[in-house]
């Protein structure tokens, strides 16, 4: 038995060993590479670029051509890990929780009573789930960056709302989810600034590729602008 212990006790050692020098191997070279995370949150500004009003005209039944689409105002936030692979260029993976969607406003009169007008307004609201991996370029504090991203679609509400006379005889909200393609696909490409303090600010653009409605049929995809102000640890 005591032989058996002595046996183990340097076999355990010598693991214990191997882990902490491991360990400190990878501290050092996590250091010396500066790995650093960092959190951003900001302004999003999308609308559906293609056939947007065809893509929802099912959904919205209302004539063509009377309804015309424009960006909708949201917000992202999230975290990206800044990866180092020279002086001057990393890799910049991250994931970000983002607002999208696009509004849709228009008009229309009654025939045989056109001073009585209508308004109609749509608003869809989607939140994605993105996940972006950028080749970023760093020169004195200036950024350049550009790359793929992969977005999933948590949740879609459209809200229609039309009315005459100061009086809304639509009002109604709808999830359409199973409506739009769940997964969406586009490269982004933008500049920011990253101070010494570690406080950054960015602007991009998302160009999606993937067509928003679930049956592929109409061309209409997510586009947008995101502006934001982060924090590099």
């Amino acid at each position: 038995m005591k032989a058996a212990v002595k046996s183990a006790l340097p076999k355990t050692m010598k693991q214990t060993i191997l882990l902490f020098s491991f360990l400190a191997v990878s501290g050092m070279a996590f250091s010396q590479l500066n790995i650093a995370p960092g959190v951003k949150a900001g302004v999003t500004s999308y609308t559906l670029k293609g056939d947007a009003v065809e893509s929802l005209g099912s959904i919205l039944q209302y004539t063509d051509g009377i309804i015309t689409p424009s960006s909708r105002t949201g917000f992202f936030i999230g975290g990206y890990t800044d990866i180092p692979l020279t002086e001057n260029i990393s890799v910049e993976p991250g994931i970000y929780f983002s607002q999208k969607g696009y509004q849709l406003k228009g008009g229309f009169e009654v025939k045989g009573v056109e001073f009585i007008g209508a308004n109609a307004k749509a608003d869809l609201l989607t939140q994605y789930i993105d996940v972006p991996v950028y080749l970023k370029g760093n020169f004195n504090g200036f950024q350049v960056f550009a790359g793929p991203q992969l977005s999933y679609l948590t949740n879609a509400q459209l809200k229609t709302t039309a009315g005459a006379l100061g009086i809304n005889f639509v009002n109604e909200t709808t999830d359409i989810s199973d409506r739009l393609n769940r997964w969406d696909a586009g490269i982004i490409g933008g500049i920011g600034y990253l101070f010494s303090n570690g406080m950054n600010i960015s602007a991009s653009y998302d160009y999606g590729l993937m067509k928003a409605d679930a049956n592929k049929r109409a061309d209409a995809f997510n586009r947008g602008f995101k502006i934001g102000l982060g924090v590099q640890f």
